[in-house]
Order: structure tokens, then sequence, then C-alpha cells
């Protein structure tokens, strides 16, 4: 994985920003589409969401690891490790504390949000910011699909 060819990065990288990307921008809004109860929609996108939350952890760490391997000493002046671990941040905060926080809503409100309520505003700030957080990831993983993930030295 931390070859000099750095394919090993490239498939990972590919995983977790592909997987951002059909998640988000293909899958929910396809879903949310075809599924007419938008309740059970949510449910599943949620879980496809917190499945690719764990992959892209999966992924951001081991591709930290490389960059740092491959940065060295200078690891701490590398562009793409700050990338990565704001990457990692974000989806951290999505997944762990964003998630339990509107899974407690929905579960304090079963027969669903009524429009114009404390809870539905609540849910629909607590689904804005995971929403922004999930879009400033997918850019970022985009910067790095990009730029690539070698260290300025090594190009």
């Amino acid at each position: 994985m931390f070859s000099k060819t750095g394919v090993g990065q490239r498939i990972l990288l590919t995983l977790w920003v592909g997987g951002l990307w059909t998640t988000g921008y293909l899958v929910a809004p396809v879903l949310f589409h075809a599924v007419d109860d938008r309740r059970l929609a949510g449910e599943i996108a949620g879980r496809v969401f917190s499945a690719m939350n764990y992959l892209g952890l999966a992924c951001g760490i081991l591709l930290l690891l490389a960059v740092m391997y491959q940065a060295g000493r200078t690891w701490a002046r590398t562009w793409q490790l700050w990338v990565l671990l704001a990457m990692l941040l974000l989806v951290g905060v999505g997944e762990f504390v964003l998630q339990p926080l509107i899974h407690t809503l929905k579960a304090a409100t079963p027969e669903g949000f009524i429009e114009g309520s404390a809870a539905a505003a609540r849910f629909g700030m607590l689904h804005g910011v995971s929403s922004l957080l999930f879009l400033i990831t997918s850019l970022l993983g985009l910067a790095l699909v990009a730029c690539g993930l070698k260290h300025d030295s090594d190009h």
C-alpha cells in the first residue's frame, strides 16, 4: 500500500471519494425520488451514508498513514495530510455527533415531524449542517483526486 507507485493509495482514494459522490449525489436523490415514504427513504439513506462514513474512516486513516510515511519528517508541511485530516474530522462529526442527535430526535417523534414544530426545525438544522459537512468532504476529496496524494517533493 505504501509503494512508490501509490496504486494502493489511488484505490483507497477512489473507493472513498467515488463512494461519497455516488452515495450523496446519485443514490440518495434516486432513493427519495423512487420511494414514496420519505421517512423510509430517509432511514435507508441514513444507513447508506453511515456505511459510507465507516468506509471513509477506514480509507482515510490508511491514506493518512501512507501520506505520513511517504512525507517522512516533512509530513506536517504536506497539504494532502491536512486535507485528509479535515475530511476525517468532518466524517467523524457527521457520524458520531450529528447522526446520534438526528436519531434521538427521530425516536422522540415516531409519528413524524409536524411541519413548523420545534422538532422539525431542529431536524432541518441538523440535516442542513450534516449536508454541508458532506458537501465540504466530497469537495475536499475531489481536490485530492484532482491533485493527487503524492508529497510535492515527490513530483
